[in-house]
């Protein structure tokens, strides 16, 4: 399957949307890099550094579902010439619920995963029972997006420090123009049920400001429903 990005240098501003909050405004307009024009990812992975051990090292625990982690360490190796920040790995695991921890850091030296809890669309999960069911694309949608990101640069918004995305894949190309970013939430925390956003994966305020100063810069995230 063939992912697009679209590319070119541009000033840009944007909004966060999360339920029932209003949208921050960025206090200084930044330029983009080009992205890659391509990335490729196979429709069904075959993994060679699986039997070889490359990456035997990471999650030891066996915190993240085996087949994801590999579908997300099958991309890091195929494309690590558009990986800026090599240092971590973000899978997303969208088919938990959201009263789980499953939003996953890999530290990519140490094979360490850090686990946190994290949002999904408020229109991903329409009955609202914890589970996204239904992803989207589309503007307006208040979906969870699915797919392959790059983190890009950081600003100040209404919920404080937040990092916009890029997505890499046909099902989030439009994250820019949705305004798809990770910040912090006060309805991210520990409990039953949390609460739902406008379509970012946003982050318990204990944990959103170090964990965005960790994966900033270009780390791959792989947002995943399987």
């Amino acid at each position: 399957m063939k992912h697009f990005l679209y590319v070119g240098l541009f000033f840009y501003s944007f909004r966060i949307h999360a339920m029932g909050a209003r949208s921050p405004s960025i206090l200084a307009k930044k330029s983009l890099s080009s992205p890659p024009k391509v990335v490729v990812t196979p429709s069904k992975v075959q993994i060679p550094f699986e039997s070889n051990n490359t990456y035997a090292y990471i999650d030891r625990d066996r915190l993240i579902p085996k087949q994801i982690l590999l579908k997300g360490l099958d991309f890091y190796e195929k494309n690590l010439n558009l990986i800026k920040n090599k240092n971590y790995l973000v899978i997303i695991d969208f088919k938990q619920h959201n009263s789980k921890e499953r939003f996953f850091v890999i530290d990519m030296t140490t094979g360490q995963v850090d686990k946190y809890l994290t949002a999904h669309g408020k229109n991903s999960d329409p009955d609202y029972d914890g589970y996204a069911t239904t992803f989207s694309n589309n503007p307006g949608s208040l979906m969870t997006s699915l797919g392959f990101y790059l983190t890009a640069q950081t600003y100040q918004g209404a919920h404080g420090l937040s990092l916009a995305l890029d997505g890499l894949s046909k099902t989030n190309s439009n994250a820019r123009s949705r305004e798809i970013v990770i910040h912090g939430a006060s309805y991210v925390a520990p409990g039953a049920k949390i609460g739902r956003s406008w379509g970012c994966p946003a982050l318990d305020l204990r944990y959103y400001v170090e964990v965005i100063n960790r994966i900033k810069g270009g780390a791959l995230i792989y947002a995943s429903y399987e």
